[in-house]
């Protein structure tokens, strides 16, 4: 596994080979509670990816971990501090470009490992990777393991599979056991937040405070743990490996060496 920005040019020409997966983090920067880093999706997606790559080398296949996207579609944080939103267009138009790049440096396997849940911003994901579905001679193709799907979604926790897991014990577990210094402590003390987050959002609300989540998080912080984290990311890069495994079989049959 390859982390591309530490990487020199002369490594990297050699790491984006064809036959090497691409794992692109996927963030946001937005308001998380009280308790957490606006950068706790970015968190979240760095460490899926780590842990995808590892898992991916330990099957013998190539990967090379993409500098992570901290922005993404973040209108359901409006009404408090710190958020940064693209326009869904931005968003696409970015992703096709980072894309393109990629191709020119004979990249052929990407994979979104992302974070961010934003209904909207899946949604672009989505697009994305449909517009890349099929694997070319010249064109890169996209694969998109979407945790929000059913398959995954159980596989993720409870307070995950119910809608209710902003800021709630899921992600607070995962930044606790990847950034620990910057969750704030009062984070044991925030009671538990249940909102029916996706029923409303599937009745046309589009902010978590006309939600009723007033401080920015829902589902139950308190009971978070670093040891629950390593075990969702572990989960997280299980559903990647799982993806590529059915998409590309023929990395596991032959092999990802360098055929430059």
């Amino acid at each position: 596994m390859h982390e591309l920005p530490k990487l020199t040019w002369l490594e990297a020409r050699a790491a984006l080979h064809p036959r090497a997966v691409c794992l692109l983090p996927l963030g946001a920067t937005e308001p998380h509670g009280p308790h957490l880093p606006l950068d706790s999706d970015v968190t979240i997606a760095l460490a899926m990816a780590r842990a995808s790559g590892e898992s991916l080398a330990r099957a013998g296949i190539d990967s090379v971990v993409l500098p992570a996207l901290p922005f993404g579609l973040t209108n359901y944080t409006d009404g408090f501090a710190g958020w940064l939103s693209l326009k869904s267009g931005t968003l696409w138009a970015l992703l096709e470009d980072l894309i393109g790049s990629l191709e020119q440096h004979g990249a052929r396997r990407i994979v979104f490992c992302n974070a961010h849940l934003e209904p909207a911003h899946v949604q672009v994901l989505r697009g994305v990777a449909g517009d890349h579905a099929l694997l070319e001679a010249e064109r890169a193709q996209v694969l998109f393991p979407d945790p929000t799907r059913r398959r995954w979604a159980g596989t993720l926790g409870e307070e995950f599979a119910s809608g209710d897991c902003h800021a709630g014990r899921y992600e607070t577990s995962i930044v606790l056991a990847h950034d620990a210094p910057h969750v704030r402590g009062e984070h044991r003390a925030l009671p538990r937040v249940d909102i029916g987050l996706v029923a409303k959002m599937q009745a046309g609300v589009r902010s978590f405070v006309a939600a009723g989540a007033d401080q920015a998080y829902c589902g139950d912080p308190a009971k978070a743990s670093a040891e629950e984290g390593r075990d969702l990311v572990a989960r997280l890069a299980a559903m990647v490996e799982t993806t590529v495994r059915e998409a590309w079989p023929d990395l596991y049959a032959h092999g990802t060496s360098n055929p430059r």
